[in-house]
């Protein structure tokens, strides 16, 4: 295994990681399995969040005398102080141990940003636990280049994580900004969320970018982590065939895939036109079907409130099928 920087965290960690959505849905005994091979494998760099239900306290039960092989980094997505201090508290209960290596704030809007940074905000909960030794370092993970722009800016973030992978592009020049500004970068969904079948040229694909400190492909089983330790460590120049078959692959998915750049807001009748459809992924695609059903209860306005005005698709700049995305989501979640 390869290992890089992880931006002014120091922390040297394995260019493949794990992304912990999916263990909710792994065989809970078969997860120390799981990271046992991972530590035979040189993969030192797990993901979780407080949203991930069951993922936290699975890893965590796992992780029982291996917790120094290992760089944990989690998500919240508290934007108070006192219901941070709170997540906090859970996630070490969960994770058994007594500090955190990287805690992140999760997908906040621009504007929640701003106001988790004010008085009373997560981030007060955060440098508090991080003066305790209660967690190491700090940063944040984002969907848009909206809340990607405005994090390079903060001086206490230390790490970005946002979408990264052959179809989903729009961040590489941000990407580029943060090894400017020794910012760790994460790529989260090297996959696209499962769309992408080529598993070995995806993560390839990934890595070869210098700006990139770990990949973190979502995984519940040693046979999706061989597969991807296997393309982590092959690091030979794509041939000609495998560079057809890149272009291949946006050409195929150009026309049904949101880069969740979120050009298209603000929608008419408020829907988070983006959020619907990353729910839209996890429900077709990660086989976290109920998962992604009751993150879409939750939201304020659904595919269905939908009033087909056509003004989301004027601004998408991929010319993306939208009004006919949304009503394909409504067949599936039924509103």
């Amino acid at each position: 295994m390869h290992y890089r920087t992880l931006g002014k965290t120091g922390l040297q960690v394995s260019q493949l990681g794990l992304g912990g959505i999916p263990i909710q849905k792994a065989e809970r005994k078969n997860v120390r399995r799981l990271l046992e091979r991972m530590i035979a494998s040189g993969v030192n760099y797990m993901d979780s969040a407080r949203g991930y239900t069951v993922s936290e306290a699975y890893l965590g039960e796992a992780m029982k005398g291996l917790r120094e092989k290992f760089i944990i980094a989690t998500k919240s997505m508290a934007r108070t102080r006192t219901a941070l201090e709170k997540d906090i508290l859970t996630s070490l209960q969960n994770f058994q141990t007594d500090y955190i290596d990287l805690y992140q704030c999760h997908n906040p809007k621009v504007e929640e940003l701003d106001a988790f940074c004010g008085e009373d905000g997560g981030l007060e909960a955060l440098k508090a636990a991080q003066a305790q030794g209660k967690i190491g370092h700090l940063g944040v993970t984002a969907h848009s280049r909206e809340v990607f722009e405005k994090a390079l800016t903060l001086d206490w973030v230390e790490t970005i994580m946002f979408p990264y992978n052959i179809v989903e592009t729009q961040g590489e020049d941000l990407i580029a900004a943060c090894q400017q500004k020794n910012i760790g970068f994460i790529a989260m969904k090297p996959l696209a969320g499962g769309a992408i079948e080529d598993s070995n040229l995806a993560i390839r694909y990934i890595l070869q970018n210098p700006g990139v400190s770990v990949a973190i492909p979502g995984m519940h089983c040693v046979e999706e982590l061989e597969q991807n330790v296997a393309a982590a460590i092959q690091q030979v120049p794509f041939s000609q065939e495998e560079e057809m078959r890149i272009q291949e692959i946006r050409r195929t998915l150009s026309g049904n895939f949101c880069r969740r750049c979120n050009y298209c807001a603000p929608c008419s009748v408020g829907i988070d036109i983006p959020g619907v459809f990353v729910l839209k992924a996890y429900f077709e695609r990660y086989g976290l079907a109920q998962w992604a059903i009751d993150r879409y209860e939750g939201m304020a306005k659904h595919a269905g409130d939908c009033i087909d005005c056509g003004q989301c698709e004027s601004r998408c700049p991929y010319q993306l099928p939208i009004r006919q995305m949304m009503k394909t989501t409504v067949e599936e979640f039924g509103k």
